[in-house]
């Protein structure tokens, strides 16, 4: 699922949502912000690197984020002060720019690689067996943190990195490396959650479990609310293609979180697997509950509520296979379960919590 077509949904929806009347449209705009930032401004996070270089970029790289660098790629030289922009088996990417052991003659050089790219967060490595504060590299680190734009302020975090030989094992002998342990990918995770577009590619990158389904169910709770708020709305049969749709990229922003492909494809297979048909089955419950739309008033409540449970029963259902690596019966038993549940609180439709509020 490329961005042109991401893109193309979540024009079409906005259209559609322009439609609505105006209690209703603010707060589906407001819910429609977390989908934006998922599918349309997530980037690769940015770090400096700064202090020590007594190691290459690349063990540096496999040591924070527990991934092994390709064979072919172990020894390749990467050159200094520019931005490297590197897979991590599937997981995302990160950017690197190695600044340690820049002078004058290079600061240069990094500051117009940092005008392009500002850096999100500057990491400053330091050996557990230095015996003296390197002042030239503190003088690189502020350097560096003044380059960025006022607009773009880095994060800073200092790391201390264990010396080779207080090592067991290492991939300079052909063995697994060691990995950074969980509190500082953690604080990476946590140091770049806030910034714009970054907070679902840690997720992804450090395989923090806690935080991607904390990321899904804020996905869930949005996507439901609009379906729910559509639901509601006295337009018979209209509404099918665009709840459909924001089901499909729920599911496959689930995915993503996950660390999988973002795929609309594997994400209508999926709903399928549970039982729901997204073709005609859908088109005969979702035509059902659009024949209540010609009732006025309650019929229009039920209409909206059915439309929000159905979604928050297909999301639940997509963390418990997706993120909890629970089985596709577990999946389908927490759709049904689901199902039967009334729309919780988070999930009403628009129009009621803005009563409630």
């Amino acid at each position: 699922m490329n961005r042109s077509s991401l893109l193309h949904i979540i024009e079409r929806l906005e259209g559609f949502v322009g439609k609505l009347p105006e209690t209703i449209r603010r707060p589906v705009l407001h819910e429609l912000t977390p989908l934006k930032e998922l599918f349309l401004q997530q980037r690769a996070p940015r770090f400096a690197l700064t202090g020590a270089n007594r190691l290459p970029l690349q063990e540096i790289v496999a040591e924070l984020f527990a991934w092994t660098p390709p064979a072919e790629s172990r020894d390749l030289l990467m050159e200094l002060f520019r931005w490297h922009g590197i897979e991590l088996s599937g997981r995302g990417t990160v950017s690197f720019l190695d600044a340690r052991g820049s002078d004058a003659g290079t600061l240069a050089k990094i500051s117009e690689e940092l005008k392009t790219q500002p850096a999100d967060m500057l990491l400053h490595i330091v050996d557990d067996d230095a015996h003296e504060i390197d002042e030239m590299e503190i003088d690189n680190l502020v350097a560096l943190s003044a380059m960025n734009p006022t607009s773009h302020q880095p994060k800073t975090i200092g790391v201390v990195w264990p010396h080779r030989a207080g090592r067991t094992r290492g991939h300079h002998n052909g063995e697994s490396p060691i990995v950074a342990p969980p509190p500082l990918r953690t604080r990476l995770q946590n140091a770049l959650q806030q910034r714009a577009g970054l907070g679902v590619e840690m997720a992804r990158i450090a395989g923090e479990r806690a935080v991607q389904i904390e990321i899904a169910q804020t996905l869930v709770k949005s996507t439901t609310a609009i379906c729910a708020a559509i639901g509601a709305q006295p337009i018979p049969l209209a509404d099918l293609p665009i709840l459909t749709a924001l089901q499909l990229m729920m599911v496959a922003g689930i995915m993503y979180i996950s660390g999988r492909e973002r795929s609309l494809r594997a994400a209508t297979e999926f709903i399928t697997a549970l039982g729901v048909n997204v073709g005609a089955g859908m088109i005969l419950r979702e035509g059902t509950r659009a024949l209540l739309k010609f009732f006025p008033g309650w019929g229009n409540i039920v209409c909206g509520a059915v439309a929000g449970a159905g979604t928050y029963a297909i999301g639940r259902a997509a963390i418990v296979y997706f993120l909890e690596g629970l089985t596709l019966k577990d999946a389908r038993r927490a759709y049904l379960s689901s199902r039967k549940k009334r729309v919780r609180p988070e999930a009403r439709p628009l129009k009621q919590i803005e009563v409630a509020r």
